[in-house]
C-alpha cells in the first residue's frame, strides 16, 4: 500500500515521503496515530502544496546537523576504562560507551548512529569514531581511551618542602617520637 507520511517516522522516512508498506502496518500503525495518509490525487496534490514548507524544515535540519558536526569534531572524548600493565583493557569501548561520554558532554546522540571501526576498542590509545547525521552528513570524533588510574588526575595541593603540616594530633605523633623516649630505648637495646 503507498502511503505519504505526515511525520518523520523513523526506520521509515520523513514527512511527504511517498512510500510503499504493508497493508496491516499502515491500517494498524500508521493511520490511527495520524504518521500517515493514504496515497491519493487528492492527498498528493495536498502534499504538493506543501513542498515549499516541507524542504524548509528539511534546509532547518540540514543547518543544525552542518552545526552539531562542526561542535562533534571540535570536541575528544576521553573514556578511562580498567587496563592491564601492557594497555590492553578488561573490556572493550563500544558505540554505547562513546554514546555515554557523548551524553555527557551535552551531546545528544543516537546509539546506533554511532560507528566504531573494528565495531570495539580493545586498548589505551587515540581512535576516531564516526557519528552519522542527517542525510549523508557525519562528523568525525576523537575519542581518546585511558587506563582508570593513569588519567589526567587533578593534582594534589603542595605541601611546604620545610616541614609537612600532620593531619592530625594522632599522626603527628605517630610520625615524631618525643625527644625522651628516643634515647632510653636504644640504651636498653643496647644492654
Amino acid at each position: 500500500m503507498k502511503v505519504i507520511l505526515n511525520e518523520d517516522v523513523k526506520h521509515l522516512g520523513e514527512e511527504g515521503d511517498v512510500k510503499d508498506v504493508a497493508n496491516g502496518y499502515a491500517r494498524n500503525y500508521l493511520f490511527p496515530r495520524a504518521l500517515a495518509v493514504p496515497c491519493n490525487p487528492m492527498t498528493l496534490a495536498y502534499f504538493e502544496s506543501r513542498k515549499a514548507e516541507i524542504e524548509a524544515k528539511k534546509e532547518a535540519k540540514r543547518a543544525a546537523a552542518a552545526g552539531l558536526k562542526e561542535k562533534l569534531e571540535a570536541a575528544v572524548v576521553t573514556i578511562a576504562m580498567p587496563a592491564g600493565a601492557n594497555g590492553k583493557l578488561y573490556g572493550a569501548v563500544t558505540n554505547q560507551t562513546v554514546t555515554e561520554a557523548l551524553h555527557a558532554l551535552g551531546f545528544d546522540v543516537e546509539r546506533k548512529r554511532v560507528e566504531l571501526p573494528g565495531l570495539t576498542f580493545k586498548s589505551v590509545g587515540k581512535y576516531h569514531a564516526i557519528v552519522r547525521l542527517y542525510e549523508n552528513a557525519s562528523a568525525t570524533v576523537q575519542v581518546v581511551v585511558t587506563a582508570q588510574g593513569q588519567e589526567a588526575a587533578p593534582a594534589e595541593p603542595a605541601e611546604p618542602a620545610g616541614n609537612p603540616a600532620p593531619e592530625n594530633e594522632a599522626s603527628a605523633a605517630a610520625e615524631e617520637p618525643a625527644a625522651g623516649d628516643a634515647a632510653p630505648a636504644e640504651t636498653a637495646e643496647e644492654n
